[in-house]
């Protein structure tokens, strides 16, 4: 009996082996009836096609007439002037130093220029008299005058009572600039057109290069010069000292705004046919007034190479001194327009018979 149960409990076992055998061990799924087999899929999912996006053309150049004044109205474009020989601008560019106003007002008017860096009472007047055909698209230069003495008494304006004074510019902005800061100071004018009995100033006009000429030679004690010629003074006569910033002495009265002197006028019909190259300019002017005031060195041997300023050695010493800035959009006529009351109530021929209205101001696009 013994025996017999030992041979039965081993047959049980013998079957219960051979029944998870049939099944493969696996006793939670259910097997394949279609006797396929079916192996894992080992390959990576497809990448994600990438979509060029489409770029846009090029804008094609366009041919720029550009004129700058010599002096400190037209610094701050050498660094243009420099890019647009290497063919390294986007729009091509014909740039002109001009010494003389006039010749710039009628290339402006007749087309030899499109767009021009000019004074800014000069911009004013061109818009009047071509009756809207100049439009101002930014602001270039803030206060360049200063007032140099061969001596040591002018320490404030009030000093200047009593005195002689030689100034370049009559008839534009240093000589509204000039009396303008006198009167508010309680001083009054005499000039050539203007006489003035007793006057407590005298202001004897002439060109910017006489009276440098006469202050180097020691002839000048007291005159009234923008950068470079009044650089060019101290560099040339050890006696003559800067007794005046006339850019301070505007800000101490806290009238007229910001004294701004140079700015950049554009042909209307130009601009209305080309906003867009007018836009690029502005970008690229921009460019240049900064990299002239970050590497004087460089700008004032491009002020020589470009005929803005006679030497490199008076332009790297009348950089700092110029006031280069850059102002577009619609902040210009905020600046502008009080300046401009300034130079109107002074005499409005100085800006064309009357202020500018809305439209002087380019809109950009």
């Amino acid at each position: 009996m013994k025996k017999l149960l030992i041979l039965l409990l081993t047959l049980s076992l013998v079957l219960s082996l051979a029944a998870c055998a049939g099944n493969g061990g696996n006793t939670t799924e259910p097997s394949d009836t279609s006797g396929a087999t079916n192996p894992p899929d080992t390959s990576a999912p497809p990448e994600p096609t990438e979509t060029s996006a489409p770029t846009e053309p090029a804008p094609e150049p366009v041919d720029v007439k550009f004129a700058v004044l010599t002096g400190p109205t037209g610094v701050g474009a050498v660094d243009l002037w420099e890019r647009a020989d290497a063919g390294e601008t986007l729009d091509r560019y014909v740039i002109s130093a001009v010494a003389d106003n006039s010749q710039i007002q009628a290339g402006l008017i007749n087309g030899d220029y499109d767009i021009a860096a000019v004074a800014t009472n000069v911009a004013s007047a061109l818009y009047n008299k071509t009756e809207g055909q100049v439009k101002v698209i930014a602001i270039n230069t803030l206060g360049v005058l200063y007032v140099l003495e061969k001596g040591d008494t002018v320490h404030s304006v009030a000093d200047l009572k009593g005195k002689t004074i030689y100034s370049a510019g009559q008839g534009a902005n240093p000589e509204y600039v000039l009396t303008h800061i006198l009167t508010k100071n309680g001083l009054t004018v005499s000039t050539s057109a203007n006489e003035v009995e007793n006057a407590d100033v005298n202001v004897i006009f002439d060109d910017a290069s006489v009276i440098q000429t006469k202050m180097a030679a020691g002839e000048i004690d007291l005159a009234m010069l923008p950068v470079p010629a009044a650089t060019a003074v101290l560099i040339q006569n050890k006696d003559v000292r800067s007794a005046l910033d006339m850019t301070a002495e505007w800000d101490a009265l806290k009238t007229g705004g910001q004294l701004t002197m140079g700015c950049v006028a554009v042909r209307a019909e130009f601009a209305e046919k080309n906003p867009e190259a007018v836009e690029r300019f502005l970008q690229e002017y921009e460019k240049s007034i900064n990299a002239v005031k970050a590497d004087p060195d460089h700008a004032s041997a491009l002020c020589e190479t470009y005929g803005i300023v006679p030497k490199a050695a008076i332009a790297k010493k009348a950089i700092p001194d110029c006031n280069l800035t850059f102002v577009a959009g619609a902040e210009i006529k905020a600046v502008l327009e009080p300046y401009y009351q300034v130079l109107f109530d002074a005499n409005p021929a100085s800006i064309g018979g009357k202020l500018p209205d809305g439209a002087f101001y380019w809109a950009q696009p």
